[in-house]
């Protein structure tokens, strides 16, 4: 009996103590929006409200909208989890995908170290997400060094993976073109240590055109200054914009034979231009040039620069401490579309993605 109490206290002791230890529940999220162009209220309407679609992921990343008859279903990356996960329109959330990003078993040499709160943690899952002109998912297997598209019958083909011989360093975001090319970026959080990785084959990080089996460099770290990360496409075509180190986006001419033309810097801002970018369909009929939605008005501490010339907002969120979550903010289009946002790290440079959805269509 007195075993039994004993036995009994220390449970209590020991729950009592957990308890303690759980770490608090995050309180609400600040958001404001700051209209830096009056042409912003087509897509975003100024009382725009914060809408959790989801918590308790990895680490998130490349939300995709896809359509399917009058409603559809959100995926998203998990970069710590290594699976791509899909929320549909009840709110169930649940794997699509397993080892999107690293199909291997070898852990002591895959993945890139991070942190996630007090953890160190390593990323080895998928990043960016798009669709193909038949609703095909594409997606950047980082770990892999792989651009993969999901077959309507389940199957898995690699659009892209070496170039002369030489595994790509990690796939990062990626875009499809109406002619069947995709353009995808590359850089160095593929492998396990980074550019110093003895498994780092490429010298250099690029931005590549891959269509038809046959892959090509764009243009590299070195002339982009400094290495690739988001990417995003005009709705016609004519505009490729590119991230360069967490710093400035770039906008170049892009010719129909997959080639850059003339380039001009289209914002710079520090910490505040972060990860992935989109754009918005509805926009564009205004001013093609004004297309994107640059990552550049996503700041969770300091207020970051774009030109006046730019539609955009500038939003603001707490950080998130260990967890990831997507959250919605409703636009004020009609039919009613979404701006997606996957918040990412709390390390410094990943801060949320943005993406819309307009008519079903992902934009």
């Amino acid at each position: 009996m007195k075993l039994l109490s004993l036995t009994c206290a220390l449970l209590t002791s020991m729950g009592i103590t957990m308890a303690h230890a759980q770490a608090p529940t995050p309180g609400p999220r600040p958001f404001s929006i700051e209209r830096l162009d009056p042409a912003l209220d087509a897509i975003v309407s100024q009382d725009a409200k914060l809408e959790l679609l989801g918590e308790r992921f990895g680490l998130t990343e490349g939300p995709v909208w896809v359509p399917e008859g009058q409603s559809g279903y959100l995926l998203l990356s998990d970069l710590i989890e290594n699976v791509i996960y899909k929320r549909d329109s009840s709110g169930k959330v649940t794997v699509f995908l397993d080892k999107a990003g690293y199909s291997g078993d070898d852990l002591q040499n895959a993945g890139t170290q991070t942190k996630r709160g007090r953890a160190a943690v390593l990323m080895i899952g998928p990043n960016g997400e798009t669709l193909d002109t038949q609703g095909r998912l594409i997606w950047c297997a980082s770990n892999d060094g792989t651009v993969l598209r999901l077959e309507k019958d389940g199957t898995r083909t690699v659009l892209a993976d070496k170039f002369e011989g030489k595994r790509f360093n990690g796939p990062n975001d990626v875009v499809s073109v109406s002619n069947g090319a995709i353009i995808f970026t590359d850089s160095d959080f593929g492998l396990r240590g980074g550019r110093l990785s003895p498994l780092k084959q490429l010298s250099f990080n690029g931005v590549w055109w891959a269509k038809d089996h046959v892959t090509k460099l764009l243009i590299s770290d070195k002339d982009l200054g400094g290495f690739p990360n988001g990417i995003a496409l005009s709705p016609d075509e004519h505009f490729l914009y590119l991230t360069s180190s967490f710093k400035k986006i770039m906008r170049y001419e892009l010719r129909p034979d997959g080639t850059l033309g003339k380039s001009m810097v289209f914002a710079e801002g520090g910490p505040g231009i972060v990860d992935g970018m989109a754009t918005y369909c509805p926009l564009a009929a205004l001013d093609p040039a004004r297309s994107v939605l640059p990552p550049s008005v996503v700041s969770t501490s300091e207020r970051s620069t774009s030109p006046s010339s730019t539609a955009s907002r500038s939003s603001r969120f707490a950080r998130p401490t260990s967890r990831s979550a997507i959250a919605t903010v409703r636009a004020c289009t009609s039919p009613p579309a979404r701006l997606f946002i996957a918040s990412a790290s709390t390390r410094p440079g990943c801060d949320p993605v943005w993406l819309t959805k307009q008519n079903g269509r992902q934009s």
